[in-house]
């Protein structure tokens, strides 16, 4: 069974619910539209300062000394904070939602002790009147750098004669460290079910291939901003375009040694994050300027700092090693993986490992990951964080496996996917999903089904895996006199959240999704909540929604049974929202608000939650490209993209992300990377010089939506904002493949790249 809206295809779709699948206006549209939204740099505070933050013109070098004489004498300037303001950091490892950070290494990054670490590391920061006396202030602080080698590669840094950026790092495997001496080696992962070596063995078609990807940025277009102030009692709050209040709220209180509940952190709009809006960066920069001025201080990136100097996502070097049988099954898999963790470990190695096999059923495998640390920015998540890579290499192996075998490379990933009861070699096993689902989808629609004709023009599929959080969530609902309610939650609202959490409200309440008013609270307002990241607040925090809706639900009843004289065992909650008694007797909800406070106290309940860690989340990509034989450019004709939603409470956000997920994917795989010259110097940090696709470069996005509802949530949501990014390279690789003939090993993709294997085998 499906419905088209538009692009938007809805498969399996069954279910009936009232409000849940409808297509209301989001909640914030009118304050987004009119310009009234409140984003991080519109916080404008009596007696507020500019912040400045020096940055390292060198990307590795010992500072030996450090002088702000001249800085603070200057005119309008209030406040000069370096390294030596902040306390001296414990070796803890923090966890930030998405990803944990050793918080001394947290601590020189926030702004750099000893050593910088890359070009863009964070030395020293002014406050002032305005942000132009601040910026020259900076410009007196005199800095002397002794240089060191400069190491970028992932593999040159795993070398014995690597130079190693952190003494303090060891490698570390099974929880156990496996060495002595510094090293750039942060971690080392494996994972092993079944004998691979055995399986190769035995199997009639072994291909092995390796791959390149480089560093890429989230390229939000809100850079990051925070207005901090200290009061004069010591406690202290912080407005900040953040992914998560209370993950912020965390390490300023771990960095700057303040008590959790002194600190008040208020998420304002946010302007895009992709995973990028979790570490903190200015935000302690901000607060110690404000103790050091007694002035509130504003901080503001521009775009040059956002690329130098927050984290992107990993670049890799990937090994894939596949075997399998002459029918067409897969036997054997082995990967080997080295991300760059950038100037501090923490990469999303351990993530790449578990995703790189996700999507087959492969009884034999061997994942080796390794986290590197090189003279770039600590990496960061970005959307599925080490997926993305992953996937361009095990899809380009799986295309080259079915070819060997002369099997259409859909139904050779429908014949190995991954389904419920297939066993990862991590260990996890598979409940109930979606992914051959997503596979028959693409396989029936019409794109898939039509002729492509003309010379250069190539077709191809590719798959994708995340797991989407689960981690914690905190809501409060109230009932108000006039029937509405407000729902006061702690998620940061990216993609519509307001809206989608709202809705599974008004579904569990039998209310429209109108008459619920979602406000995002500070850290003080509302439970504790994990970030906005990972595809979990549609499904984490709406499963605490779900449970604060029950709870009124069995308010309601009770206040019925105290107006009514009756047992409440004899009054029901119907699901369109009425209130039913003995004797016929019923309220609507409207009606039964109305009488709360003639009535008794409040109607209000909490929830708080810790949701399951997976919800496992597949979507399979189908391309059609022109390949330009005198240019290498790719042009992209039509694109479809199938996704697992479990339920789509909202389809138009469920295309949008889709479509969003795409649109970067496709940049990852065609343009966007960090170009440096070999002393570590960031070429492009500009949107002009680093090619993001634009209108121009990308057709319009078909999405079909399928719904294998999650057997873990009430309303059977699976996350979606996370998948779309990893099947577009490979996707698009297996495009190009089948257009010119030429098989990519790494991204981007880009014209001369194109143009390179072009000419080599021509």
């Amino acid at each position: 069974m499906s419905e088209s809206h538009g692009s938007i295809t809805l498969k399996h779709h069954t279910h009936k619910y009232q409000v849940i699948g409808t297509r209301p206006v989001r909640h914030d549209g009118a304050d987004k539209v009119t310009g009234r939204a409140q984003y991080g740099s519109d916080v404008r505070l009596s007696g507020m300062l500019q912040g400045f933050i020096l940055r390292s013109p060198i990307a590795h070098g010992k500072i030996l000394s450090l002088d702000t004489t001249e800085a603070e004498k200057f005119p309008g300037v209030h406040a000069v904070v370096t390294g030596a303001d902040l306390p001296e950091a414990s070796d803890r490892v923090a966890e930030l939602g998405e990803g944990s950070v050793n918080l001394r290494h947290l601590s020189a990054n926030v702004l750099a002790k000893d050593k910088v670490l890359y070009q863009g590391h964070a030395i020293a920061a002014v406050a002032a009147d305005n942000i132009h006396i601040a910026e020259e202030a900076a410009k007196l602080i005199k800095v002397e750098y002794e240089k060191l080698p400069v190491e970028l590669d992932v593999r040159h840094a795993m070398q014995s004669d690597a130079a190693v950026l952190n003494d303090d790092v060891r490698t570390v495997e099974f929880g156990e460290t496996i060495n002595d001496s510094p090293t750039n080696v942060a971690a080392k992962y494996v994972y092993e079910q079944g004998d691979a070596e055995e399986a190769f063995a035995k199997a009639d078609v072994v291909i092995e291939k390796e791959f390149r990807t480089a560093t890429v940025h989230q390229g939000y277009i809100e850079p990051h901003t925070s207005t901090a102030l200290w009061h004069g009692d010591g406690r202290c709050t912080v407005w900040t375009s953040t992914q998560g209040a209370f993950s912020v709220r965390h390490q300023l209180a771990e960095l700057l040694e303040i008590p959790l509940t002194w600190i008040k952190v208020i998420p304002t709009e946010i302007g895009g994050g992709f995973g990028g809006k979790i570490s903190v960066y200015e935000q302690p920069v901000a607060l110690l300027l404000s103790k050091k001025s007694s002035r509130p201080v504003q901080v503001t990136m521009n775009r040059t700092d956002v690329f130098q100097a927050t984290g992107p996502t990993p670049g890799s070097y990937i090994r894939v090693k596949l075997g399998a049988d002459s029918n067409g099954k897969l036997v054997a898999g082995e990967a080997y993986l080295a991300y760059e963790a950038g100037a501090y470990p923490g990469s999303p190695i351990n993530a790449g490992c578990m995703c790189i096999l996700a999507c087959y059923d492969i009884p034999n495998a061997r994942i080796e990951g390794y986290d590197v640390c090189v003279n770039k920015p600590r990496t960061n998540a970005y959307r599925a964080p080490g997926s993305t890579n992953a996937a361009f290499a095990v899809e380009a192996v799986i295309d080259e496996i079915a070819e060997k075998l002369s099997i259409d490379p859909l139904q050779f990933r429908i014949d190995n996917a991954a389904k419920e009861g297939t066993r990862r070699p991590d260990g996890v096993v598979y409940p109930k999903i979606g992914l051959v689902e997503c596979l028959e989808a693409i396989r029936d629609s019409d794109h898939y089904k039509s002729k492509l004709e003309g010379p250069n023009r190539g077709r191809g599929v590719g798959s994708g895996f995340w797991f989407n959080a689960g981690l914690k969530s905190s809501v409060t609902v109230n009932v108000n006199s006039d029937g509405r309610v407000s729902l006061i939650e702690g998620s940061t609202d990216i993609g519509g959240t307001r809206t989608s959490l709202s809705m599974q409200l008004a579904e569990t309440l039998g209310i429209a999704a109108e008459d619920v008013q979602p406000i995002v609270a500070d850290t003080d307002s509302v439970g504790y909540t994990d970030v906005t990241g990972g595809s979990r607040v549609t499904l984490a925090t709406g499963m605490a929604v779900h449970e604060a809706g029950l709870k009124i639900r069995e308010q309601m009843c009770e206040r019925a049974a105290r107006i009514w004289e009756c047992d409440v065992t004899d009054v029901r909650y119907e699901d369109d929202g009425t209130i039913a008694g003995p004797d016929g007797k019923q309220m609507s909800f409207v009606e039964l608000a109305n009488k709360i406070i003639a009535t008794g106290e409040s109607i209000t309940a909490s929830a708080s939650i810790s949701a399951p860690a997976s919800s496992n989340a597949f979507g399979v990509h189908c391309a059609d490209i022109e390949v330009d034989p005198d240019t290498g450019k790719v042009e992209i004709l039509r694109y479809t993209a199938a996704q697992d939603a479990g339920t789509a409470i909202h389809p138009a956000y469920v295309e949008g992300q889709i479509q969003g997920g795409v649109a970067q994917g496709v940049g990852w795989g065609l343009n966007e990377e960090y170009v440096y010259n070999k002393d570590g110097l960031l070429m492009n940090a500009n949107f002009l010089d680093y090619r993001m696709p634009t209108c121009f470069d990308l057709p319009n996005i078909d999405a079909i939506i399928v719904e294998v509802p999650n057997p873990d949530h009430p309303y059977g949501v699976r996350g979606v904002g996370e998948v779309p990014i990893c099947p577009p390279p490979a996707t698009l690789n297996a495009a190009i493949h089948n257009a010119v003939g030429v098989r990519m090993n790494e991204l981007p993709m880009s014209p001369p790249r194109v143009l390179h294997e072009l000419l080599k085998n021509s």
